[in-house]
């Protein structure tokens, strides 16, 4: 096994709950935990690179799941830690553990057992004094928010020091386009603040070419005034990742889908710096 930002196979650890990758987003080591391998989400997102996505929800946790989640994940760490897992599996230029994140295949917090997954981690994180030290992150489409359970795991997740990355491709009728889901502006900005009043948050923003042509300028312009008008309304919002394709998109529209250049990312990234948002860019 030797990892690359362009391979975020979840077997290949040979493990059924984590996942290690080269992260683009982590600029470096990321350890995944998917909740979902069952690969069903509640989001058919037109870039997604999961293979036989399915809309649902992931089957749910026993006390014997969550045992051997911890056990895969404790170790795991002990390779990484105290093994040559860096020196076998990862690019010199990359070995640098940075995260564990809530990713994988479909939205994590769809899982009714999400926070005590995250009190877990937490756990492990606790006994290796890593916390504080190793960052864990949250990469959310933001749907499940008003549900208490999923609050309970965001605060746990401030209190470990973490940080949640919100899903933020398009408003209006095109979040429906790329992200296949019907949620009104109202309830995403609900939502969003909800997420940032209960942990750090930034937003994770996927821009491509779809047939050939850059997201249209009407569609970039009502995306970024909403951010906008929600950090004026008192939002607290981190440095905002712009990011475009990496790997082939494995939907029905995936042959349509191209990268988009760094140039053009470099460029929207800048617009929303005159605007007063903080972004970076991942092309």
């Amino acid at each position: 096994m030797r990892l690359t930002p362009r391979d975020h196979d979840r077997g290949a650890a040979g493990l059924r709950w984590v996942y290690p990758v080269v992260s683009r987003r982590a600029a470096g080591v990321s350890i995944g935990l998917n909740l979902n391998p069952n690969r069903a989400c509640n989001w058919r997102c037109i870039y997604c690179q999961v293979p036989d996505l399915v809309r649902g929800v992931p089957q749910p946790f026993e006390a014997a799941d969550l045992a051997a989640l911890e056990g895969e994940l404790r170790g795991f760490l002990d390779q990484i830690l105290r093994g040559d897992f860096m020196e076998r599996c990862v690019p010199a230029e990359a070995r640098q553990l940075r995260d564990i994140a809530f990713s994988g295949d479909g939205e994590p917090t769809l899982l009714a057992a999400f926070p005590e997954v995250v009190e877990l981690v937490g756990r492990v994180l606790l006994d290796e004094g890593l916390v504080g030290k190793l960052k864990l992150v949250l990469i959310t489409n933001g749907s499940r928010l008003a549900r208490p359970e999923v609050q309970r795991g965001i605060a746990t997740m401030e209190e470990l020091g973490g940080e949640v990355w919100f899903k933020l491709d398009a408003v209006g009728a095109g979040r429906e386009m790329i992200n296949d889901v019907r949620l009104s502006d109202a309830r995403v900005a609900e939502n969003l603040a909800t997420c940032a009043g209960l942990c750090p948050t930034r937003l994770q923003i996927c821009l491509f070419k779809r047939a050939g042509k850059a997201p249209e300028e009407k569609d970039l312009e009502r995306l970024l005034a909403f951010i906008e008008a929600r950090v004026a309304a008192g939002v607290a919002l981190g440095e905002s990742l712009l990011y475009t394709i990496a790997r082939e998109p494995l939907q029905v529209e995936g042959p349509s889908l191209a990268a988009l250049d760094a140039k053009s990312l470099d460029d929207i990234a800048a617009r929303m710096r005159r605007r007063g948002l903080a972004a970076s860019t991942s092309p």
